[in-house]
């Protein structure tokens, strides 16, 4: 496990009567990450305002400084990067990732694309994430990467290549980001001729691409899409800055307050993020509305509230994984059992996640079955008090301070958090502000 600095091994949360209050959110993990990479594969220098500060976008600063790309920190949030017109200073560098699947797989294709002589590593669990069917779509038109360690998985290294690709395809099925890293990459590759790329069967997280395609809009790039089977990049374009770019609200972070509304009665107003938001996890409040919450949303903000029991859910999560983790928590809340169905995906993130769900919630008393892409949740008759482990996982952590929290049919417990530095992948000040609209018992 990673110990993180600065913190406890625990902390111990009473139980919560009632949450309620308005809190500002960090930026987007997602789109930080992105805007970071396109700012620095652009022309001109861009002022990024909002910028999540977190240890994924640390390991996405610390690397673009490694490859030359030049930043400074004007105030808190506010960045000014100085693009490289695509092609990065350094050409020889080795880059701790950390466990930022956000930062290794678009780095990899434009490290790939660009050529070099690189080295890609992080944390234990990320040489167990799978990036082998970005490496296989990059290697299958003339990149020369090679995964050191296990085939499939990080560490990599990247050397010098041609790539003189009008058409490439990669499988949709395992990560959306491996989608994300082509298309960011595609425009450098699109000198002269078109670029298309194919998704291979399904394609997960669809509402991400779209967070993909929105960005490099922004930065000059336009992408002709099929559906979602194909998306060409007309030849001829490159990224240009936009002068100033605003990072959004962390919609997946938003989640966690907007459920402790639901269950503990709320009102709970979250602050950066609302109806014309371009990530697709806003789409969350869909499934509270369904479980019975009040939802209110403006153009910068949304609010949940509930004046009862929460009712049992059965829903197809695909297009929201990461905030679908917040629906397990309410469903111990339910007037039932809940299914959250089409979830394969949390078996390669940080952790194991339907597996560590499963786990920890039937500490808390709940009858879980796992599936291997769906999770059945039975809430228990009486919260038990528990310590729960999270796996070096920042959303496992998040997720289960919730079950301190009071609902209509269900108290809270006591519940210990162990290591709950694991925050700060995302959201470094998630305990206080969560503790800010919890009114104790």
């Amino acid at each position: 496990m990673t110990q993180h600095k600065n913190h406890p091994d625990y902390i111990d949360l009473a139980p919560v009567a009632l949450a309620q209050g308005t809190l500002q959110l960090p930026g987007s993990k997602s789109i930080s990450n992105r805007i970071l990479l396109l700012a620095a594969l652009a022309e001109g220098t861009t002022e990024i305002v909002d910028l999540l500060a977190s240890d994924d976008t640390s390991v996405m600063l610390a690397a673009l400084r490694t490859l030359g790309v030049q930043w400074r920190e004007q105030g808190k949030g506010s960045y000014l990067v100085e693009g490289i017109d695509g092609v990065f200073p350094q050409q020889q560098a080795d880059l701790f990732m950390g466990n930022a699947g956000t930062a290794i797989r678009p780095l990899t294709a434009a490290l790939a694309v660009l050529g070099g002589d690189y080295t890609l590593h992080g944390v234990a669990r990320m040489h167990e994430r799978p990036i082998k069917d970005l490496v296989d779509a990059l290697n299958a038109i003339g990149a020369d990467i090679l995964c050191t360690g296990n085939p499939g998985f990080p560490p990599l290294h990247i050397g010098r290549a041609q790539i003189t690709a009008q058409h490439l395809g990669v499988a949709g099925n395992v990560s959306s980001q491996f989608l994300t890293a082509l298309l960011m990459a595609a425009p450098l590759m699109a000198k002269e001729q078109a670029v298309t790329i194919s998704v291979i069967g399904d394609l997960i997280s669809k509402p991400y691409i779209e967070i993909t395609l929105n960005l490099m809009r922004r930065f000059g790039v336009d992408v002709v899409r099929d559906g979602w089977k194909s998306f060409t990049v007309p030849a001829g374009q490159c990224y240009r800055s936009p002068g100033t770019i605003h990072v959004e609200g962390d919609a997946s972070s938003a989640s966690y307050f907007l459920a402790a509304g639901a269950i503990a009665g709320g009102p709970v107003r979250v602050v950066g993020v609302g109806r014309d938001s371009i990530q697709g996890d806003v789409r969350f409040v869909e499934a509270l509305e369904r479980m019975g919450a009040q939802i209110t949303l403006g153009d910068n903000w949304i609010e949940a509230s509930s004046n009862g029991v929460l009712k049992a859910i059965d829903m197809d999560f695909n297009h929201i994984p990461d905030a679908a983790m917040t629906i397990a928590i309410c469903a111990l809340h339910a007037d039932g059992t809940s299914i959250l169905r089409n979830i394969g995906s949390w078996r390669v993130k940080e952790t194991d996640r339907i597996a560590a769900m499963a786990c920890e919630l039937r500490k808390l008393g709940a009858e879980v079955e796992e599936g291997a892409d769906y999770l059945r949740v039975t809430p228990p008759k009486v919260m038990l008090d528990a310590t729960i482990d999270t796996y070096d996982d920042h959303r496992m952590a998040m997720c289960f301070s919730l079950a301190a929290l009071d609902g209509a049919a269900l108290r809270g417990g006591h519940i210990r958090i162990n290591d709950p530095g694991c925050v700060a992948k995302t959201f470094p000040d998630y305990f206080a502000a969560f503790a800010g609209i919890g009114h104790a018992a």
